[in-house]
């Protein structure tokens, strides 16, 4: 590999691109990272700078912040300015030659798809980080005709929901006859970074009203409710709430024959766990519209609780259903996540998805949700790398039953 470094600024119409020029032997993708020197974009530009088959450009509207990440990484990264709002997005991706774009510029509840259009305008590929559940359950609809006229291809949720969610629920259910019920919980550490635009996105379904999937129906429940007594294998019991994700309605579409999904968040302090149960009755009863509005006032008050709590985070998942013997069965998944490491879970999607199109190894095209795009196995080599614990455990117990209504 041969390596000549020139480092310089060039301006191409109206942004900045900060380049240190790489000549290597070999094709290597150019992947742009939006939102890149965010909490999620810091942590996947910094694996893919080490990508040998990557060209990785940091981008975001604050030209010095990107620029800062970018040195940080030595010669492994470019950075570039660039504002997802502005008219000429398509061209100015093409015109950096992007082939891969990961997108992580949240939240994603109230986006629409002009980014991935533009991606698809621009003949890259697209990966983004959704949470959203109307973004990430309409986008296939929405976006792959697009994406099949470029002969590309985009897939959205890559992250903890619902590639990983998905990647457990499977890995659990192999070789089952049938599936009843898919309970799950998220519990991140107190002290863990926490991004703004990722307290928004939770804010702004808190006390709206949720489709859930239960006992075979669809009933409404409401966001940051049906608290339930939840178990983890290596972190002490937490009150979860209700979280509305893609999982909500992704898993009873897929697993034809489950009767509930369940999907919460357990917050370490029962202080902050209250406060948002507070919020959400004061947005069901009308008295506030937008309680996403307070997601920087509610993130910095959060941080003054930090000594009430630890930097101990993970997530459980839970299915129940008839395994191939016919027998009813229930079985569980735990991960663990100490030093404040969580916040790399919902990256390891994007980077798995990343390196597989950098070498080649997707040939699909077109539009997709992340379900089933990776096998737990694809993850667990991102698991020992920062020293999480997994267990999968059988369990007692009728899940269906042991859900809160």
């Amino acid at each position: 590999m041969s390596i000549n470094n020139d480092i310089r600024l060039s301006r191409q119409g109206d942004f900045i691109i900060a380049q240190s020029r790489l000549k290597f032997e070999g094709v290597r993708l150019k992947t742009v990272v939006l939102g890149g020197y965010g909490n999620f974009g810091t942590r996947i530009c910094r694996a893919l700078a080490d990508s040998p088959d990557i060209d990785l450009i940091v981008a975001g509207r604050n030209a010095g912040r990107a620029a800062t990440l970018a040195a940080k990484l030595g010669n492994r990264a470019n950075s570039m300015r660039l504002d997802l709002a502005e008219s000429n997005l398509a061209q100015t991706l093409r015109s950096v030659g992007a082939e891969l774009v990961i997108h992580t510029a949240g939240p994603f509840q109230e986006q629409g798809y002009d980014v991935p259009f533009a991606v698809a305008a621009a003949d890259a590929h697209y990966i983004d980080l959704a949470d959203g559940r109307r973004f990430v359950c309409d986008f296939p609809q929405a976006l792959d005709a697009a994406f099949r006229r470029s002969g590309r291809i985009a897939i959205t949720g890559a992250s903890t929901v619902p590639a990983l969610s998905s990647a457990v629920v499977n890995h659990l259910s192999q070789g089952w006859e049938n599936m009843e019920s898919i309970d799950i919980c998220i519990a991140p550490a107190q002290t863990a970074p926490r991004g703004t635009a990722t307290l928004a996105g939770v804010l702004n379904y808190c006390g709206a009203p949720i489709q859930v999937w239960r006992d075979g129906n669809w009933v409404t429940r409401y966001g940051w409710s049906n608290p339930a007594h939840i178990e983890f294998a290596r972190l002490r019991p937490r009150i979860g709430a209700l979280c509305d994700i893609p999982d909500l309605e992704l898993f009873p579409a897929h697993y034809k024959n489950v009767r509930s999904v369940m999907f919460r968040a357990a917050l370490e302090i029962g202080l902050s766990q209250r406060a948002l149960s507070v919020l959400a009755w004061l947005r069901k009863t009308g008295l506030i519209r937008h309680p996403e509005r307070f997601a920087k006032l509610l993130n910095v008050t959060a941080k003054g609780l930090d000594f009430m709590g630890t930097s101990l985070g993970g997530m459980v998942v839970r299915v129940q259903g008839i395994d191939a013997d016919g027998v009813q069965v229930r079985r569980a998944w735990h991960i663990a996540a100490d030093n404040d490491l969580g916040p790399e879970i919902p990256c390891m999607a994007a980077i798995l998805l990343a390196r597989r199109l950098a070498r080649k190894e997707i040939s699909e095209v077109g539009a997709y949700t992340s379900m089933g795009c990776l096998k737990l196995s694809d993850f667990e080599p991102e698991f020992s790398k920062w020293g999480m614990n997994t267990d999968a455990t059988a369990e007692r117990g009728n899940l269906v039953s042991m859900a809160a209504t």
